[in-house]
C-alpha cells in the first residue's frame, strides 16, 4: 500500500510538470472575440476521436488510465462579457468543459455573475471508477462504479460589505461490485457475493460575510445527509471449509444494512490585519448522528455447528465535534514577525451500540457494548521570523500539544453490563528552526529542521522521537528557472510489548525550465522518494486452529525514481509540436526475487515477498497541432503507457501496455 501511495504522489508530481496529451492547449481564434450587442463573445471547442489499444492486465489498465474508444468533446471554452460592465441580466458567463461524451473523467465549470448583484458558480464532475480488486482477494473483491459530483454556490451582493451565500453539493456512487463474506467463524470459508453500490451524500449551505470596522466576519451553517443502501446477495460455489474439512456451499445469502446519517454544523470566522498586528479566529461545531440496521441471512451445506447461531447488531450514536483556532500575529518592526496559534479539538462518539451473539446449541451468549469514545487535543505554537538584512532572515518555532483519549466499553455474558473505562494521555513537544538566504537577486536558499518528542504515542506508527531536515534552492530569471530541494523524516518509536516501529524517508527533487526564445521551451524534473520502515508483527494464523505468532521483524523498502522531460516547438507560424516522456521506477531493495534467499518457512516466506515492490511505469507522448485557418486547428496526439512489475503479490503480475491517441478539430467562433 505504501508503494502505491508513493507512486501516486510521484506521478502527480510529474503530471504537474508535463502537459496532458488532450485536450489541446494551443490557442485558436482572435483573443478579442466577437461583439454581439452589448456583449463580447469568445468561444472554442475541440471535438475528435480517441482510441486505445491495450494489452496485458486490462483490469489494472482500467484502474489506472481507463481511456477507451469513441467520439469525445475533448474540451470547450465559452466566455460572454459585458463590454461596459453593466449588462441587463448578467455581466459575465464562463463555461469550460473537459472530456464530455465517453471519457471516464468528465467535468464542467460554469460561472454567471452580474456586478454588484450576484455570482453563481457550478462545478460538475463524473468519474468512472474501476477497481479489479487486490490480488490477495482471489478475485472476490471488484468494483465498477460511477461517481457524480456537483457543487453549486450563489453569492448575493458579492462586491458589497454584506454578502450572503447559498450552496448545495451532491456526491453519488452507483454500480456493481463483488465482495465476500466469511462464514461462520474467524477461520471459516470466504464466499463471493454480489453488491449493488448505492451511496449518496447531500450538503446544504447558507452563510454571510460582513466587513465592518476593518474586520471581516464569516458565518456558515451547513447540513450534511449521507446514506448507504447497498444490498448484498448471491449464491456461492463449493469451497473447502477449514473447520469441518468438507466442501461447503452458500446456497442463499442476503444482507441489508442501510446506514443513514446527518451532520449539521456551524462555522464562524473573524479576520483582521492591521499595521502592527493581525487576528484570525475561527470555530467549527458539527453534530453528527448515524442510524443503522443490519439484517443478514444465509443458508448452505456443511457449515458445522458454528452456523447454528443468532446475531443481533443494533445501536444509535452521536458524534459532536468542536474545533477552534486563535491566531495572533504581531509586527513590532518591519523586520520582525511573531505569530502565536492556539488550537482546540474535541471529538466524541457517544451512545449505545451492541453486538450480541447466542449459540443455539449450548444455550449461551455474549454481548459486547460500546458506550463512549472521546478525543480532546489542545496545542499551542509560536513562530518568530526575523530578517537581519535583505539577504538573510531566521525563523524559529515551538509547539506543545496535549491529547487525551477516553473509552468506555461494556462486556456481558448473560448478565448486566459492567463498564470499563480506559484513558490515554500524551504530550508532544517540538521545535523548528530555519534560515533563508538571498546572496544574489535571482537566488533564494532555505534551510529548515524540526525535532519532536512524544512521551506516550497512541500507536506504534505514531510520531515519537523524530526529526526532520530540509532545504530548497531557487534560481529564477526571465528565461530560466532552476530549483532543487531535499527533505528527510526520521521517526523512532519505543519498543512495546508486542510491537515496535521506526521509519526513515528521504525526498530529493530537481526542476528546470528554459525558454531561450519564444518558439522553444524545455522542462525537466526529477524526484526520488526513499522510504524504509521496520516493524514487529504479532498475529494469529493457522489452517484449522489459530496460533499466535510474535516477534516477526518486518522490513519494507521503497526507492522510487521519477523523471520527466518535455519540449514545445513552434515549428512555423502554423504548426506546434509538443513531445514529452515520463518514467516512474521503484527499484525496491535491489533483490531479484520476491523471496529473500535462504527462507523456507512458509510464514516468513510470505512476509518476505511483500517487503518491497519493484516496478516501473512509463508514459511517452507527442502532440502535433496545425493551424488551418485563423479559427481552426487540426490536432493529433499519441501517448503510450507501460506498467511492469518485477514480481507481485503471490506471484501475480498486473503488467499492461497501451497505445492511446486522438485526432481532433479545435474551432473558435
Amino acid at each position: 500500500m505504501a508503494a502505491r501511495i508513493f507512486i501516486a504522489l510521484a506521478i502527480a508530481g510529474i503530471a504537474s510538470a508535463q502537459q496532458v496529451v488532450a485536450p489541446t492547449p494551443e490557442p485558436v481564434g482572435p483573443p478579442r472575440g466577437e461583439n454581439t450587442g452589448d456583449y463580447n463573445i469568445t468561444d472554442s471547442f475541440e471535438t475528435g476521436y480517441r482510441f486505445a489499444l491495450v494489452g496485458g492486465d486490462i483490469g489494472k489498465y482500467r484502474a489506472d488510465i481507463n481511456y477507451g474508444d469513441g467520439i469525445r468533446l475533448l474540451g470547450s471554452s465559452l466566455s460572454v462579457d459585458s463590454k461596459d460592465g453593466h449588462g441587463r441580466y448578467f455581466d459575465q458567463i464562463l463555461l469550460n468543459t473537459t472530456g464530455l461524451g465517453n471519457d471516464p473523467y468528465q467535468s464542467a465549470a460554469l460561472r454567471v455573475q452580474k456586478n454588484g448583484l450576484y455570482r453563481y458558480d457550478m462545478l460538475w464532475r463524473l468519474d468512472d471508477f474501476y477497481n479489479p480488486g487486490l490480488t490477495l482477494s482471489a478475485g472476490f473483491h471488484q468494483m465498477d462504479t460511477s461517481r457524480r459530483l456537483q457543487d453549486h454556490d450563489l453569492t448575493l451582493l458579492p462586491q458589497s460589505h454584506y454578502r450572503f451565500r447559498l450552496g448545495y453539493s451532491r456526491d453519488t456512487q452507483t454500480g456493481p461490485a463483488l465482495s465476500s463474506v466469511q462464514e461462520f467463524n474467524s477461520i471459516g470459508s470466504a464466499f463471493p457475493v454480489f453488491m449493488s453500490v448505492r451511496r449518496e451524500w447531500n450538503e446544504y449551505r447558507v452563510g454571510a460575510d460582513v466587513d465592518w470596522a476593518g474586520f471581516t466576519f464569516h458565518f456558515l451553517h451547513r447540513s450534511d445527509f449521507y446514506k448507504d443502501d447497498s444490498p448484498y446477495s448471491g449464491v456461492a460455489p463449493f469451497v473447502i471449509n477449514p473447520v469441518t474439512g468438507a466442501a461447503s456451499s452458500l446456497q442463499q445469502f442476503a444482507r441489508v444494512e442501510p446506514i443513514h446519517g446527518s451532520n449539521p454544523g456551524w462555522f464562524g470566522d473573524i479576520v483582521t490585519n492591521r499595521k502592527y498586528w493581525g487576528l484570525n479566529a475561527r470555530i467549527t461545531y458539527n453534530s453528527g448522528r448515524n442510524d443503522f440496521a443490519l439484517n443478514e441471512s444465509g443458508t448452505g451445506l456443511n457449515f458445522g455447528s458454528a452456523s447454528n447461531r443468532q446475531i443481533l447488531v443494533s445501536g444509535s450514536a452521536q458524534r459532536p465535534v468542536v474545533a477552534g483556532d486563535f491566531n495572533l500575529s504581531l509586527y513590532p518592526a518591519e523586520n520582525l514577525t511573531v505569530v502565536n496559534n492556539t488550537s482546540v479539538n474535541s471529538t466524541r462518539i457517544q451512545g449505545d451500540s451492541t453486538y450480541s451473539e447466542f449459540d443455539n446449541a449450548i444455550g449461551l451468549g455474549a454481548s459486547l457494548s460500546f458506550r463512549y469514545l472521546g478525543v480532546r487535543t489542545i496545542s499551542n505554537r509560536t513562530d518568530v521570523n526575523y530578517r537581519v538584512a535583505p539577504w538573510i532572515s531566521f525563523y524559529a518555532g515551538y509547539t506543545y500539544s496535549d491529547r487525551l483519549i477516553r473509552t468506555i466499553e461494556g462486556l456481558t455474558i448473560a448478565g448486566p453490563a459492567a463498564n470499563s473505562i480506559y484513558n490515554r494521555d500524551n504530550h508532544l513537544n517540538s521545535g523548528t528552526a530555519g534560515v533563508q538566504l538571498r546572496p544574489i537577486k535571482p537566488l533564494t536558499i532555505r534551510f529548515n529542521g524540526e525535532i519532536g518528542r512524544d512521551n506516550l504515542p497512541l500507536t506504534p506508527v505514531s510520531d515519537r522521537n523524530y526529526h526532520t531536515l530540509g532545504g530548497r534552492a531557487d534560481y529564477r530569471t526571465r528565461t530560466i528557472h532552476l530549483s532543487a530541494s531535499y527533505s528527510q523524516v526520521y521517526n523512532v518509536n519505543a519498543p512495546l510489548a508486542l510491537s515496535a516501529y521506526s521509519s526513515h524517508s528521504r525526498n530529493y527533487t530537481a526542476n528546470a525550465s528554459w525558454s531561450p526564445v519564444g518558439r522553444l521551451s524545455l522542462d525537466a524534473s526529477y524526484i526520488k522518494l526513499h522510504l524504509d520502515t521496520v516493524s514487529t508483527l504479532a498475529f494469529f494464523a493457522g489452517a484449522t486452529t489459530l496460533q499466535f505468532y510474535q516477534g516477526f521483524s518486518q522490513l519494507y523498502v521503497s526507492n522510487i525514481h521519477t523523471g520527466s522531460l518535455s519540449a514545445h516547438f513552434n515549428i512555423s507560424r502554423r504548426a506546434d509540436l509538443y513531445v514529452g516522456y515520463s518514467i516512474t521506477k521503484d527499484t525496491g531493495d535491489g533483490r531479484s526475487n520476491a523471496v529473500a534467499a535462504g527462507i523456507t518457512d512458509p510464514v516468513p516466506e510470505l512476509f518476505s515477498s511483500v517487503q518491497t515492490f519493484p516496478l516501473s511505469y512509463q508514459a511517452p507522448l507527442a502532440r502535433l497541432s496545425i493551424r488551418i485557418t485563423p479559427k481552426i486547428r487540426w490536432n493529433a496526439g499519441w501517448q503510450f503507457y507501460n506498467y511492469h512489475e518485477d514480481f507481485g503479490v503471490l506471484g501475480y503480475l498486473q503488467n499492461y501496455h497501451a497505445n492511446t491517441g486522438y485526432s481532433s478539430i479545435l474551432w473558435s467562433f
